[in-house]
């Protein structure tokens, strides 16, 4: 897992408990790279686990609960971070179509040893896209978060339904709210 998504993290529980909470996780989860997070390195995504499960223990929040809160959060940070994928299209459909398409595409250019999750537009509509999110990893409540946070950049409420597909897809159902 990518750096960033780890030093966001910690930024987001800085920013909604404190510092200090932060670093109490760090040193709860027995890390093996100890929370030194550059955004750039890449990290094992079991250290992610622990430290929300660490967040989980101390806040009684679910562990899907915090995913998704942070996945919000963490597309409110790319879209300030990087502009240019949100910027280059006219809707969240058109966004979340170019996932995989661009948006993935240019993170492997830069770091080819990235393992990202796969978006997978199954079916699309005026009003309501069907993808199939793939991923090892099981984050599916992030992804939901990331959806609501990108709805929120253009300024769209969303629904987001999600179903087992597979041992690693989930479909997500996400139509857009009136």
């Amino acid at each position: 897992m990518k750096g960033i998504v780890f030093t966001e993290f910690l930024q987001f529980v800085g920013d909604v408990w404190d510092e200090d909470m932060a670093d109490d996780l760090i040193e709860a989860s027995n890390l093996p790279s100890g929370g030194a997070y550059t955004s750039v390195g890449t990290y094992d995504h079991r250290e992610m686990v622990s430290l929300i499960s660490a967040l989980s223990a101390r806040t009684d929040m679910s562990l899907e609960d915090l995913l998704f809160r942070f996945g919000e959060h963490l597309a409110g940070r790319f879209a300030a971070l990087f502009p240019v994928f949100f910027e280059r299209v006219p809707s969240l459909f058109d966004f979340l179509d170019s996932i995989d398409a661009h948006i993935h595409v240019e993170v492997l250019k830069l770091y080819p040893d990235a393992e990202l999750p796969r978006f997978e537009t199954l079916e699309r509509h005026r009003d309501r896209m069907s993808m199939l999110y793939t991923s090892t990893r099981h984050m599916e409540a992030l992804a939901v978060g990331l959806i609501h946070g990108a709805a929120r950049h253009f300024g769209v409420e969303v629904a987001v339904a999600a179903r087992a597909e597979g041992p690693q897809s989930t479909v997500l159902d996400i139509g857009l709210s009136r």
